[in-house]
């Protein structure tokens, strides 16, 4: 899953993406509602954690310009304000979900992988393939009933190729699901992480290699 956290208070902001990669999720921040326009603009996010009260331009701007452009990910919606009228308000302007601060971060962890499954095809909650099992909401992989230890990375790469339900992910997909801006692409860095998670899913190899076109399970 690959999200966008959008919130002015900076340390609020990088603690809460913090969390996030804990969870295996790909995760962008930025700190003003125009920064957050132009990462949607070039970005796919599942998920866009959106401060209401943003410099600049206004978190309800922000969310109003994505509906009206339909934009594919769920915003989930953070404010400070806790009245019925400005949840009301948030949910009208069309946010999928508002939650108000302080928040306790399992919550927070919870809504987003709600939110997540909102926004793809629907799959069952834990997902199996050739004897392989994962289970997002617990962050668990068994492999024939053996629990297979995994980095995040691992995990959020084998959750990517899990989800494709055996078509082909090119290593560039891989890339914009499982990890953030900061990647560089030119790096080896999917072909490192694919080689290390077959090394601990064991034999037989269930991941391939499609010469060309990328990886598929």
């Amino acid at each position: 899953m690959r999200v966008l956290v959008v919130e002015d208070e900076r340390v609020l902001a990088d603690a809460v993406a913090v969390g996030l990669r804990r969870e295996s999720m790909a995760v962008d921040v930025v700190y003003d509602g125009d920064t957050a326009l132009e990462h949607t603009a070039v970005n796919e996010y599942d998920v866009v954690v959106l401060d209401r009260d943003l410099p600049g331009i206004h978190g309800d701007e922000v969310a109003r310009t994505l509906v009206g452009e339909s934009y594919s990910g769920r915003i989930l919606m953070l404010t400070a304000s806790d009245g019925v009228q400005d949840r009301v308000d948030g949910l009208t302007l069309g946010a999928d979900d508002y939650l108000p601060k302080p928040f306790a971060f399992p919550e927070l962890i919870a809504r987003v992988h709600a939110l997540g499954r909102r926004s793809a095809p629907p799959l069952p909650p834990v997902l199996e393939r050739h004897g392989i099992t994962l289970d997002p909401a617990n962050h668990r992989v068994h492999r024939e009933g053996r629990e297979v230890g995994l980095t995040p990375k691992e995990f959020a790469v084998l959750q990517v190729l899990m989800r494709a339900q055996g078509t082909v992910v090119s290593a560039e997909g891989l890339l914009e699901k499982a990890w953030d801006e900061n990647a560089d692409p030119f790096t080896n860095v999917v072909r490192v992480t694919v080689m290390t998670l077959r090394k601990k899913l064991g034999t037989p190899q269930v991941i391939q290699t499609v010469p060309g076109a990328g990886y598929r399970l």
